[in-house]
Formats: C-alpha cells, structure tokens, sequence
C-alpha cells in the first residue's frame, strides 16, 4: 500500500513518521478558500479533504492523507498570519483567553477502501502574556506559516499555559484515528499506537 501524506509541514511529516510506516510527501494543489458563514469543523474537514484529493487525483492507487488545523476564539476563526503585524494582533487578542484548535484528518483511499473523515478539538488556554513578551516571541520569526501564530511545539509553548486534548492533534495531525484507520484495512502497524500515547514520547508533550 503506497503511503502519501499530502503535506509538506515538517511537524506533520515528523509526526507520522511516529508509525514507523514508509510514506512519500507531495504538496497538495489546492487553495484554502474561507467561507465565514462555514462552522470551523466543516470547514477544517473541507480543507483537508480537498488537499487529500488534489494529491490523489495525480496519484491513483495510493492512500493519502490531508490534514487542516484552525483555531477559534469565540466565534472567530483564525488562519495563519498574513504578516507580522497580523501576528501581533492575533497573539495579543488570544493572552490569557482558551481558544479551541480544530485539526482535521481526511484520507483519500485509492487502493478500495473508504476513506476517513475526523475532526480532533483541543482546548488551550494562553497565559497573561505581556506585549513586550510577544514582540520577544515574534523575533524567533515561527509565527507566519502557524495557524493563530504561535507553534505549540516551538518557542511558542512557552505562551501556552494548559492543554485539554490530543496533543499531536495541536501540533497538526492527531495520529490515532490515521492507525486506526490503517488498521482497519490490515496494514501491520511497527508500533503500538495506544502506548505511544500512554508514553508522551513526542518532544515535549510531557511538559503540559
């Protein structure tokens, strides 16, 4: 079964090499349209299983897999930054507020099986943050290609002060319900996926 995760993110390829499966990564031919009047869920979904498909539409055969992550504060969606200014902005409205990150994970399934579509949700809630810590923050520059501005798994979890939910699912790409799905059409995972959560082996997902 060929592998194919339609992403070119570092952190999602990092992450599901944590299965120990071979995989390839093509960057999805899709553009992310926001509808406002779209719930976030739905739209998450959308935009993962339109970059699933682009890939798959060049790759008959093969099992791909889109993913998506936004994050609402209230009732507004947040994307990734369009510059610097629009970083500081976002950072400065999240400080010491929860905000949800929504990640979904959409699998093509070329080689007959049904495909998947999920959406993980993870509560975070940011620390009282100071203006002055944000403009340190946004110097690292890991800001701009980041849903909301900040990288959990970067500089940025030094902003975060809890998290409720999948950690990976944070990160971009929540990795149980992708075994689970490989699973269910006989794929032998090299690992067991239960005990990789119980273990929080994954950088520094033991430190919340």
């Amino acid at each position: 079964m060929r592998l194919i995760l339609a992403s070119t993110s570092p952190r999602r390829r990092e992450i599901l090499a944590l299965l120990g499966l071979p995989f390839e990564t093509v960057d999805p031919d899709f553009t992310e349209i926001p509808s406002e009047g779209r719930p976030i869920d739905r739209e998450v979904v959308a935009f993962a299983a339109g970059k699933a498909a682009s890939v798959s539409i060049a790759h008959p055969g093969a099992v791909v897999i889109g993913s998506d992550t936004m994050i609402r504060v209230g009732e507004k969606k947040l994307g990734k930054p369009k510059n610097i200014s629009d970083a500081r902005r976002m950072l400065l409205d999240l400080g010491g507020k929860s905000h949800r990150i929504y990640t979904a994970v959409a699998i093509v399934d070329g080689a007959g099986g049904p495909g998947l579509r999920v959406v993980e949700e993870v509560a975070v809630r940011m620390g009282a943050y100071s203006e002055e810590e944000i403009d340190d923050y946004l110097s690292y520059g890991e800001s701009l290609d980041k849903a909301a501005a900040y990288s959990i798994q970067g500089r940025g979890r030094a902003l975060i002060e809890s998290i409720e939910g999948d950690y990976l699912a944070a990160v971009g790409l929540p990795l149980r319900p992708i075994a689970q799905y490989l699973k269910s059409r006989d794929v032998d995972l090299p690992v067991d996926i239960e005990k990789l959560y119980a273990e929080k082996s994954y950088r520094n997902w033991n430190s919340f």
